[in-house]
């Protein structure tokens, strides 16, 4: 074995066992392979909420801005406010992590992405939302409760989701029913090719789920083995290696993430692109917008069923907040179908509330609507573990040394199963 992947492997361990320090409580029986601590309980009782909260998270593009003046206008005897903890998700995530370790009772509620709920609820940060979910849980899209869930209990309240869709040019290409028609049509002409996003990060590992998932395939199961070692995997890998060999992929996608792979979608140099559903008001006010159709994403081929990996942001009650009410309160508001509706209206953020998908307004001004909501209706969520950070990376280096020739199927399967295991064996 490379020294340096031994390197790797030696500072996963390291990386996870700092991560992972501090978990608090013994655990409660449940789903086998998810152990949570004991946590308090947050009552589904808002009344008489009064007092501040505060709300913690990533950079606002004006989201929170505008709910949390509505909220407060709603709930006099309430004071919100909103606190940027970094402007990006990694940076988000480092700097809660470090309030919550440190005890902090700064932030009464995290906007957490939804892969973080497995370490969040296995280290005891959070209360338990059980109550809170079951409260609404008729009215929200079921494979959005499953982002919150660990060890048969619930962690936080789906706020706003996202699924993947397919963009394609009209007067080049057909709309696909599966991935291989994608990448026959992309092989026909260089203008038809797909652009994805195949750079080393999380974005590369949720395109190869996308695929995986649809041709069968899982990354672990329920007990939390590791089933990546597999021959869709490895279908899988070969049909994006090849698809970059032969030019039906961009190969500039090896160096795109959404931003790069939409632009060069808007230049007209593709005919297919890969995308969160934002990219649409994007792409509308560009020259390729008005001959732009969207789809959910195909089936991996003909024995395959379309499925999509389960992005977007959830509402999660920090243990140590200092005002529960205010902040189910404020749960109870931001899940409403009046508060889902005005988020997809003005801010283009794909609503967790089933019932908004078919709002005459929404359907009218958002025409891809029912494409998104069968795309997110059909998703998964990627592979929950408290260390999903490390085995997202053990995907997507992986990943990008085959797909890039940097290494061969089996041993970029291999290596994958191994750096996934070595992750898991520090939990």
């Amino acid at each position: 074995m490379p020294f340096t992947r031994r390197r790797w492997r030696a500072s996963l361990v390291a990386l996870s066992i700092l991560s992972l320090t501090g978990c608090l409580g013994q655990p409660t029986a449940g789903q086998v392979g998810e152990r949570a601590p004991r946590a308090e309980i947050a009552s589904a009782d808002s009344t008489g909420a009064r007092g501040e909260l505060t709300l913690c998270g990533i950079r606002d593009t004006g989201l929170f801005e505008t709910l949390i003046a509505d909220f407060n206008s709603r709930n006099p005897g309430v004071r919100a406010r909103y606190i940027e903890i970094g402007q990006d998700t990694d940076a988000a995530r480092a700097q809660a992590i470090q309030r919550l370790e440190g005890g902090s009772r700064e932030c009464d509620i995290y906007l957490t992405d939804v892969t973080w709920t497995s370490q969040w609820a296995a280290q005891g940060w959070l209360l338990d939302h059980t109550e809170l979910v079951r409260q609404r849980a008729a009215d929200l899209i079921p494979s959005t409760l499953d982002t919150v869930r660990y060890d048969d209990r619930y962690w936080a309240m789906p706020f706003f989701t996202n699924a993947g869709l397919l963009f394609h040019r009209e007067d080049r290409v057909p709309p696909p029913t599966t991935w291989e028609q994608v990448f026959a049509h992309a092989g026909e002409d260089e203008r038809n090719r797909a652009e994805i996003q195949a750079k080393q990060y999380e974005g590369l590992t949720v395109n190869f789920l996308e695929l995986l998932y649809s041709a069968g395939g899982s990354v672990l199961d329920e007990q939390g083995d590791v089933t990546i070692d597999s021959p869709q995997t490895r279908e899988v890998l070969r049909v994006m290696a090849r698809g970059l060999d032969d030019g039906a992929i961009d190969r500039a996608s090896l160096t795109y993430n959404e931003d790069n792979a939409r632009r060069a979608y808007e230049s007209g140099a593709a005919g297919y692109l890969r995308q969160w559903p934002s990219a649409h008001e994007l792409i509308a006010q560009t020259g390729t917008g008005p001959v732009t159709g969207v789809s959910r994403l195909p089936a991996f081929d003909e024995r395959g069923r379309p499925a999509a990996v389960l992005g977007g942001w959830n509402l999660a009650i920090a243990a140590t907040s200092d005002n529960v009410p205010a902040a189910v309160a404020f749960t109870d508001y931001a899940t409403s179908a009046r508060t889902q509706e005005k988020m997809v209206l003005e801010h283009t953020q794909a609503p967790v509330f089933a019932a908004v998908y078919d709002d005459p307004q929404v359907r009218a001004e958002i025409p891809f609507i029912g494409e998104l909501k069968k795309s997110v209706l059909s998703a998964r969520s990627r592979p929950k573990s408290p260390v999903y950070t490390q085995i997202s990376r053990a995907i997507y280096d992986n990943v990008y040394e085959v797909i890039s020739g940097q290494t061969d199927v089996e041993s970029g399967v291999r290596e994958m199963r191994e750096d996934i295991e070595t992750a898991q064996e520090t939990f």
